[in-house]
């Protein structure tokens, strides 16, 4: 009995500095919000924007415009672009837009060898990408500008993506929240006083706030799986070795290769499969299978209803624990 009510205290005090820390951060200020979409485009999974940027219903420039429109409203109140490449972006969509205008089209351009030709692409500062910092948020970094693409961003490239920008991240990729002393914090979409998460936030809160639909992560312990959740979106961590982690600084050395991995994030799951496949390549997307069919009765699944009550530890929001309920719900149909 003693040693319950001892942890009891330390609950109520801990619930109590927790109330007083987002006092101090936060204020008294109350819950913000980004401005709705309003633009069409803006609501179009990055496979739908492809295949109409190709058959014409839509010019490459007009879905350009439309995203780069919109950081420019959202990101005032997100910072999570850190740097961008509107103009280049601008003209490379006019290119794309004469190719596909022309006569004849070469194989080159054809929807096999580039399938989201047109598509606007945002990427993690943590990747080198032609003309943008990659600084990690290191300040002894803060004068470099890459010269050279990483591989990953190399290959979304040559598969048509237009870069727009790069995204915020946490200090050496190493936090829980997208946060430095060069770019400053990123905040969420949904309410602005809270955490976009690490230390793909900048890319998940440019993302999920309707600047960008597609977008390059990498993750250890969460970095593109907690951005995702916090924001609202999709992403997924791949089997470490899949998608190229070269030209990402801070890169991983000897055990640590066997947890990174590079991976795609986006605001429909639609998008997952076919990002995924263009950032591992042929040679390596064959090791994953992806065309095998899966018998999802034969799939085990385990469900945990909260983090336990330790101290320190924030309860479960009401809304996620119901949120789970339901999935659960959905598989026990599916499978009995």
């Amino acid at each position: 009995m003693a040693t319950s009510g001892f942890w009891a205290i330390i609950k109520f005090i801990s619930a109590i500095i927790g109330h007083m820390l987002s006092l101090l951060f936060n204020g008294v200020r109350p819950k913000a919000k980004i401005p709705a979409v309003t633009n069409d485009i803006l609501l179009q999974s990055a496979s739908k924007i492809a295949k109409q940027i190709r058959s014409r219903n839509i010019k490459c420039v007009s879905v350009i415009e439309a995203y780069i429109e919109r950081i420019q409203l959202v990101n005032p109140f997100l910072n999570a672009v850190v740097a961008n490449r509107f103009e280049e972006a601008l003209e490379e969509a006019r290119k794309v837009d004469k190719i596909l205008d022309s006569p004849t089209l070469d194989d080159k351009y054809s929807e096999a060898s580039t399938p989201f030709l047109g598509v606007p692409l945002t990427v993690k500062e943590a990747f080198a990408c032609i003309g943008l910092p990659n600084t990690s948020g290191l300040m002894s970094r803060k004068d470099i500008i890459s010269d050279k693409d990483a591989d990953v961003v190399a290959n979304l490239k040559k598969a048509g993506c237009i870069v727009i920008g790069s995204t915020n991240t946490s200090e050496l990729c190493m936090w829980y929240e997208s946060a430095n002393h060069i770019y400053g914090r990123s905040n969420n979409p949904y309410d602005l006083r809270r955490n976009v998460g690490g230390s793909s936030g900048g890319e998940g809160a440019i993302i999920g706030g309707g600047g960008s639909i597609i977008g390059v992560g990498s993750d250890i312990g969460g970095s593109i799986r907690m951005p995702c959740f916090f924001n609202g979106i999709f992403g997924h961590k791949p089997s470490p070795g899949i998608v190229s982690s070269a030209g990402q600084f801070p890169n991983a050395k000897d055990d640590r290769l066997e947890l990174l991995a590079t991976g795609p994030m986006c605001r429909y799951a639609e998008d997952l499969e076919p990002l995924l496949r263009i950032m591992a390549e042929e040679e390596n997307i064959k090791h994953l299978d992806l065309g095998k069919s899966v018998n999802i009765k034969k799939l085990r699944f385990f469900s945990i209803e909260d983090g336990g009550e330790e101290y320190l530890v924030s309860r479960l929001n009401p809304q996620l624990k119901q949120a789970q309920e339901n999935v659960m719900i959905i598989l026990m149909i599916i499978l009995y």
